[in-house]
């Protein structure tokens, strides 16, 4: 067999030889090969984990939730939406909303969020701005940060020391019976 200068080399059985012709003495990696370091399990990296921001309900009870938890849309503060919404259960506002609502339950607008437009609903909660015609027929809280500008309808009404109301307001009569 011609001896070709490599480290190894095989003889004519198809061992792996040593480059002075002796074959190695242990199995194959062992011997002059270089020897990786022990990995150390302490140094890995922090995984970063993004905080949820909206702290209501679990995810878990969320998905399997009750009927009007599941026809909850929130709005957020750096968000507008324009359109139509109907069949919502709750509607919260943080950001701004222009739109109409019918066969809906209940809005609520918080400090940061304003509202255009008519919402027919059971109840309202403003702490920000709604412009517009509201019809509830349950009623109308307006906090101490709220502005109700336009058309209202309503059945009970609290406005909070600081609330405003201006516009047209109409007392719905109570009829007896439990809407």
């Amino acid at each position: 067999m011609e001896r070709i200068e490599h480290m190894f080399t095989k003889n004519p059985e198809g061992q792996q030889m040593n480059e002075d012709g002796t074959e190695p003495s242990g199995p194959p990696g062992e011997g002059d090969a270089p020897v990786m370091p022990a990995r150390q399990d302490g140094a890995r990296p922090a995984i970063v984990r993004r905080a949820r921001e909206y702290t209501g309900t679990p995810a878990d009870d969320r998905s399997v939730g009750s009927y009007g938890d599941s026809k909850k849309l929130i709005v957020g503060r750096d968000i507008a939406l324009n359109g139509e919404i109907s069949a919502c259960e709750k509607l919260v506002v943080e950001g701004r909303v222009e739109a109409n609502m019918k066969e809906c339950r209940e809005i609520e607008i918080a400090e940061s969020g304003t509202f255009k437009g008519e919402a027919e609903i059971e109840i309202a909660e403003v702490s920000g701005v709604f412009e517009g015609s509201v019809s509830a027929r349950k009623l109308l809280i307006v906090r101490s940060t709220g502005r109700v500008n336009g058309k209202v309808r309503v059945r009970q009404l609290e406005v909070e020391r600081g609330g405003e109301i201006s516009g047209e307001i109409e007392i719905i009569p109570d009829t007896g019976d439990s809407e």
